[in-house]
């Protein structure tokens, strides 16, 4: 896959680096700002309880 993305990328190899890491920017705040606050009120680690 990562092959696949890198031989798509338009330019010479310091291009390809910027743009690579453009991607990888890109996705991890994609993840943080839209995917984990979506996906955290569905995650039962918020229902913790203790039985005596």
């Amino acid at each position: 896959m990562y092959g696949w993305i890198w031989r798509h990328l338009p330019g010479p190899t310091a291009s390809k680096a910027a743009l690579a890491l453009v991607l990888v920017l890109a996705v991890v705040a994609l993840l943080l700002f839209v995917v984990f606050p979506w996906v955290e009120p569905r995650l039962p680690f918020n229902d913790v309880t203790v039985d005596r």
